[in-house]
Formats: C-alpha cells, sequence, structure tokens
C-alpha cells in the first residue's frame, strides 16, 4: 500500500456506543469518535434501536474520526466493520423501508416462544434423536444436540416472533419482498447504497440458524420455524471485497474490507491466532472465546460453537461462553452511590481485606453458562451492620471474576488444551482489582493490552490485511501494545476456596426466583 494509504478504519456498534476509529500502519489509533445508542423499552422485556437514529450516528462518527484524525478520507486504504451479533432488522426489499427497529439481543419479547419450544414435543423428540446418534456415532455434535436448548439471545425465536406479529412484515415475506439482516448486514447495505445484502461466516453463525459443522443456513431449522430462506443475506468470508462506501457520506469510496462479529473481531484484536489461545472481554457483559482451531467444537454445559474468521482458505472455530452482566453492574453502582467514578471502584475494594462475608449476584439477565438459569434475580445476601460501602462494591467486583472462572472452568471441562494466559479487553479490563483476582484464582497470566478496544483493532486488523496495510499476523503480533501482565498471586486462591464456596451456595439461592 502506498505510504499516502498506509491508514486503516473500523466502525465498531456495540450495545451501547457505536465508534469509530483511524489507525496508522503502526496501529495507532490517530483519530476516534463515539457517541451513544439510545435504547427504546416500548414494553417490559423490549429492547429495541430506531434504525435512523443508529445511522445517522453511524455516520457522524465515520466524519468525526476522520476529521480527528486530520487526514483526507482518499487517505483511508479500508474500513472494517464490526457488530454486535444477532440484533436484527427487517426492511423492504424495494423501497428499503424498515419493517420495525432493530430488536436487540437482549430483548426478551420471545421469552414465552423460548419456553414453549423448549417444552414441546416437538424439542424433546430433537434431543431424544441427537443422543440416539452420538449413541450410535459417538459424535460430541450430538451430545450436545441431545441437550440442545433455544435461548432469548439467539435470532431465531425473535425474528418467528416479528414474522407472526409484524402485519407489514408477514405481507412482504409471503411476496418474496422481505429482507432481513443483523446489525452488519444493515449497514453495508446502507453505506454500499443498497448493492449488498451480505453477512460474514462469525456474525451468521451467532444467530441459531447457521450450522457451523457444515457451513450454511441450516436448512431444518428454517423449515422448522417457517423462515423464508429468500429474506437472508448471502454468507461471505469475513474479510473480502465488500464494494465501497459511498462518496455522498464523507466525499470518498473507502473500501469496505471486513465485516466480523464483535468477540470474532476483538479475539482477532487481542492476536488471538493459535489454537488454544484465549480471551475475555469485559465490557457489557463478559465473553469468554477460545480459539478452537480448524474443527468445530461441541459443547455440553453450554459453551457456544461458533465461526470466528474465514479469510480465503483460513477458517479459524471459536468457542464461547457469556456472562449478561458486567460493566451493566459498574454503571448500575456508580448510578446508586456505591462510587462517583469507576475508576475508584479497585482502591474501594482493596481498602478492605474481605467483603465481610457479603456475596453478590449478578443476574440482572439471569445466570449464563455453566448454570443457565434465566430466571435468576441479582441481589446481595449477606448484609451485616459491619457492612461498609466498600464491601460492597468489592462484593460485586468479586461476582463479576466469580463468574469468568465458572466460565473458564466449563471451558477447562469441554476444550482440553494447556493454558497458559489470558487477554483481557474491554472497559471493565482498567480495573486492576478484577484482572488481579482473575489471574489468582485461573491461576494464569492475565494480560491487559494498552488499548481496551480489541474490537475495533481486530476489524481494523482483517480489513487491513486483506488491503496490504499490514503483510501479516506476525506483524500485528509485533505491534501488540501490552500494558501489564498480571502475575498469579500465591496462597490466594486457597484463600478464596471458602468464599467461593459461600458465593455458590448464595448463587443458589437467587435461581428460579422469577416466574419468567
Amino acid at each position: 500500500v502506498h505510504s499516502s494509504r498506509s491508514r486503516s478504519s473500523a466502525l465498531d456498534v456495540g450495545t451501547t456506543t457505536v465508534r469509530c476509529y483511524v489507525l496508522d500502519n503502526s496501529t495507532t489509533v490517530i483519530g476516534k469518535a463515539c457517541q451513544e445508542i439510545e435504547h427504546l423499552y416500548p414494553q417490559i422485556g423490549q429492547d429495541e434501536i430506531e434504525p435512523e437514529e443508529l445511522w445517522t450516528k453511524s455516520v457522524s462518527v465515520l466524519r468525526d474520526s476522520i476529521k480527528a484524525a486530520g487526514v483526507n478520507p482518499h487517505q483511508i486504504a479500508c474500513i472494517g466493520i464490526s457488530a454486535q451479533r444477532s440484533s436484527f432488522i427487517t426492511w423492504h426489499r424495494e423501497t428499503g423501508e424498515p419493517f420495525h427497529n432493530f430488536i436487540t439481543w437482549r430483548d426478551l419479547r420471545a421469552d414465552g416462544l423460548v419456553q414453549q419450544w423448549n417444552k414441546s414435543l416437538t424439542m424433546k423428540s430433537i434431543r431424544m434423536g441427537a443422543l440416539c446418534l452420538y449413541t450410535i456415532s459417538r459424535n460430541k455434535r450430538y451430545l450436545a444436540g441431545s441437550v440442545l436448548k433455544l435461548m432469548n439471545a439467539q435470532v431465531t425465536l425473535r425474528l418467528v416472533w416479528v414474522l407472526k406479529n409484524v402485519e407489514a412484515l408477514q405481507k412482504a415475506a409471503k411476496c418474496h419482498q422481505a429482507m432481513f439482516g443483523t446489525i452488519d448486514t444493515w449497514l453495508l447495505y446502507r453505506l454500499t447504497g443498497g448493492k449488498f445484502h451480505v453477512t460474514d461466516v462469525s456474525s451468521a453463525s451467532a444467530t441459531g440458524f447457521y450450522d457451523p459443522f457444515v457451513m450454511e443456513w441450516c436448512d431444518w431449522v428454517l423449515r422448522l420455524f417457517c423462515i423464508p430462506s429468500d429474506m437472508l443475506p448471502e454468507v461471505w468470508d469475513t474479510a473480502c471485497d465488500f464494494g465501497c462506501i459511498t462518496t455522498d457520506i464523507v466525499e470518498a469510496a473507502i473500501p469496505i474490507r471486513s465485516l466480523v462479529a464483535d468477540q470474532a473481531a476483538s479475539l482477532f484484536g487481542s492476536c488471538c491466532f493459535e489454537e488454544g489461545d484465549v480471551k475475555v472481554t469485559m465490557g457489557t457483559g463478559t465473553f469468554l472465546n477460545v480459539n478452537t482451531g480448524y474443527k468445530p467444537q461441541a459443547s455440553v454445559a453450554g459453551l457456544y460453537p461458533q465461526i470466528g474468521w474465514r479469510v480465503v482458505d483460513e477458517i479459524v472455530f471459536i468457542m464461547e461462553g457469556a456472562s449478561h452482566d458486567t460493566g451493566s453492574l459498574i454503571n448500575w453502582a456508580q448510578q446508586i452511590g456505591l462510587f462517583s467514578e469507576p475508576t475508584d471502584s479497585a482502591d474501594m475494594a482493596n481498602s478492605v481485606q474481605n467483603s465481610n462475608g457479603l456475596c453478590f449476584i449478578p443476574a440482572f439477565n439471569g445466570i449464563q453458562v455453566p448454570i443457565n438459569n434465566f430466571q435468576a434475580a441479582a441481589g446481595f445476601i449477606g448484609i451485616k451492620p459491619t457492612t461498609s460501602r466498600q464491601h460492597m462494591v468489592r462484593a460485586i467486583l468479586e461476582s463479576i471474576v466469580f463468574r469468568v472462572v465458572q466460565l473458564y472452568q466449563a471451558l477447562l471441562r469441554e476444550v482440553k488444551n494447556h493454558y497458559t494466559c489470558i487477554k483481557v479487553d474491554g472497559g471493565v479490563s482498567r480495573n486492576d482489582f478484577v484482572d488481579q483476582l482473575l489471574a489468582d484464582l485461573t491461576g494464569l497470566k492475565v494480560e491487559r493490552p494498552k488499548s481496551s478496544e480489541m474490537t475495533a483493532l481486530g476489524a481494523a486488523f482483517l480489513a487491513g490485511l486483506y488491503e496490504g496495510v499490514w503483510q501479516s499476523k506476525d506483524e500485528l503480533r509485533m505491534l501488540r501494545q501490552v500494558d501489564r501482565v498480571f502475575e498469579p498471586r500465591a496462597n490466594v486462591c486457597e484463600e478464596y476456596d471458602s468464599i467461593l464456596t459461600l458465593w455458590s451456595q448464595a448463587l443458589h439461592r437467587f435461581l428460579d426466583w422469577y416466574d419468567t
């Protein structure tokens, strides 16, 4: 790439913010912009984003980041797009008009359908059939199918809900005029002036109806749930030629060279290129991902097999476990006055020797892997007259780490490997107390980069490698900048044995609290 076109860019649409970054060829961020995403809650359990507001803010941060970088848009060699997974929209094929707002991955409107299907004779038959196939073949893929459960975070039943409840969409679908897309697909469609209706393998594999074992939309799932296949986008490589941004947006036809799901982008941005590499993103929620190499793994504990990326001949699979409440806990603790700034929380936690027998259960959105109890409640248990704000803050931070430890232990049971290091990113990874305790309780080094925005870096890296801004993954490894490595401390894990046992007992008190 000519030196005048050695910049790459990344547009990153998260759950709470949309950001854009411009990087030079040393991977240094030279310009950035950020705007908050406003969520709408039309009814209890519903979580939406207005599409035009998201579009306006995406264009705004794109323009503002280029301005902040002080470069001409023509100097940007390429852009990559990373986006939250499983938030989706549908729109009319001819007019481009959406039939409804984005329905986000946190939306619970289909919870009744999820429960109904999970208890149905159909699902019981699928599980029984999978168990029989496992008995014959000993293929772990079928063992995973024997405990298969539909989840609210997957697109499947939320899409079924809108197909049943949005009349205009029903009519369009019957006339083959409906289009479906997650955020990456819709943004690409808008940025290219409607030329491309495409997603990549990483985002497709998170929907719930794309089969990572055979690398295509899952026909039997589409038939079972009456989802029209002609409304789905084509599935392409993670890095390839996705066209160009139309010149009316930033006065330059910037080539779009990657589409990637947020957690896959974070794994790539953390330079987890080898089988067994692990990263933990602690943002709004926590996501533990491990690179499982060139073959998909299956899980019986609830870890989710997905595709990390596919670029030409290389395909990398990942296994994921999630805890949906992390940064949201920090924000809540700040809102109720436990501390003024999130940066104060680590010092407050370290100012007391322990949490004084206080436990916090981080379940605003239920408890995920390996417990998988979506009716769990959040709360403190064990408050005493001697309980202080410092004890409460420490209990909250400990609960974040305890959930990551649960995910890691599930990973150890499911994906046999020799793990030595966890690479962390996301806003909560800036908390020294959390990172140090994570190292202590897993017995692994915890490596924190100087930049916490690995998702955006991953999208930029994928695009830049394709376009030639960088020549190899080895070059990206050399350019990675580490802020601090947290080493496990002797005896701390033993000291926490009784605390973890108490917390586990407390957790089980909070399960099945809600009816739905």
